[in-house]
Parts: C-alpha cells; sequence; structure tokens
C-alpha cells in the first residue's frame, strides 16, 4: 500500500499541544491543594497520552493494524485521518474534522472550559472569604470543576480514541467520584448544617432536569 505523508513522528507538536491545553486547563483550575493537584495531574496524564498517540507514536492504529486492513483495505493507517476511529468505524465519509461527533466534541470542550472557569471564579470569592460556593455552576451542581474536567476528556476521546485514553477515562471517573466525597466530608466538617442544606437541594454531578427542584 503507498502511504501518504506520514503524520506521526512530530514529538514537536506533541510537547506544544501537551503544554498548550494543560497551561490552559491550569489558568483556569489552579490547583492550590494535594487534592487539587492529584485531580490536575490525572487530566495532565490523559492529555499527554492523547497527544502522543495523535501526533508521536499512533499505538492504536498499530495493535488494530491488522484488523483495520482486513476490514478496510483502502485506508491508510499511517495518515492522521485515520486516527479518527469513530470516523472509520461508523463508515463517515470527507474529512472526520467536519463529521458530527468532530462538531460534538468541539462543544463538550468548549463547554467544559467555560464551567471550568465560571466554577473557578465563584470558588475563588468564596474561599477568600471562606465561605461555602454555592453560586454560578455550584447552585446547579456541587461539583462542576470535576464535571468541567469529564466533558473535556469526552470532547478528546471523541475526537481521537486511544487505548490508553479509553482506559484511563473509567479511572478518572472513580477518582473524581472519590475526590468529591472527601470533599464533601470536608465541607461538612467546616460548614455542617449549612452544607447539609446545601447538599440535599443541589445534586452532586447531574443537575436537575427541571428549572426549579422542590424544595426539602
Amino acid at each position: 500500500m503507498n502511504h501518504g505523508e506520514n503524520a506521526y513522528g512530530l514529538w514537536s507538536l506533541v510537547i506544544l499541544n501537551s503544554a498548550i491545553f494543560i497551561m490552559f486547563a491550569f489558568s483556569f483550575f489552579k490547583p492550590q491543594t494535594a487534592r487539587d493537584w492529584r485531580s490536575f495531574s490525572a487530566f495532565s496524564a490523559f492529555i499527554v497520552a492523547l497527544f502522543v498517540e495523535m501526533y508521536g507514536f499512533p499505538l492504536t492504529i498499530y495493535l488494530m493494524s491488522g484488523w483495520l486492513q482486513t476490514h478496510y483495505p483502502n485506508l491508510d493507517i499511517l495518515s492522521h485521518n485515520s486516527g479518527h476511529l469513530w470516523s472509520t468505524l461508523l463508515g463517515e465519509k470527507g474529512d472526520p474534522h467536519f463529521g458530527a461527533l468532530h462538531i460534538a466534541s468541539y462543544i463538550f470542550l468548549g463547554f467544559g472550559f467555560y464551567l471550568l472557569s465560571s466554577a473557578w471564579n465563584v470558588l475563588y470569592h468564596a474561599q477568600r472569604q471562606h465561605t461555602l460556593a454555592i453560586s454560578g455552576p455550584y447552585a446547579k451542581i456541587r461539583h462542576p470543576q470535576y464535571v468541567a474536567f469529564i466533558l473535556i476528556l469526552l470532547g478528546f476521546l471523541l475526537q481521537w480514541p486511544t487505548v490508553l485514553t479509553l482506559a484511563m477515562f473509567p479511572i478518572l471517573l472513580i477518582m473524581y467520584g472519590r475526590l468529591a466525597i472527601t470533599e464533601e466530608k470536608e465541607m461538612q466538617a467546616q460548614f455542617g448544617d449549612e452544607f447539609t442544606r446545601y447538599a440535599k437541594r443541589t445534586p452532586r454531578f447531574f443537575p436537575h432536569l427541571s428549572a426549579s427542584p422542590a424544595c426539602h
């Protein structure tokens, strides 16, 4: 098979893209505690693993190369477009960058970074005033920052699924869930009944479907 221009081995792009997205997230999240750094480090590891396969070494493509060449004999597995595996597996035609999944990924990424920024703004002022963060995104869910990270990770998975990132994703879900529970125990100890009332009216991760949830 004749291959087009090799889209891999571009380690400068791996470093550049990883740095851009990690610093972008850092500017919104601003980790301070050990718990913050754990969650941010896990997110950063996902980003690095993603871009290593996107521009460096396509591990997933190599692992699937036999199957891909059998089922898609005309597929140039070393082209960049072939890394958009969802597009290939779903039989989409044309440039995958304009496909429905890619467009959806931009929505997830955009909203994720917006939510991360909005949540940090509320949390920053609450911490300075030694109060409970209950406005903005925190009025809808108790852990908007963790939800923001998950939305961003989902956005990247819609664009470029890999063996490593697909394996990391459920692990990160569990880790963020446990961090959220630990955080709530600390908030309960610090704010007592105020946090109890807040927790009763505000879901942990998924906002109420109705605009006005019933008061307890």
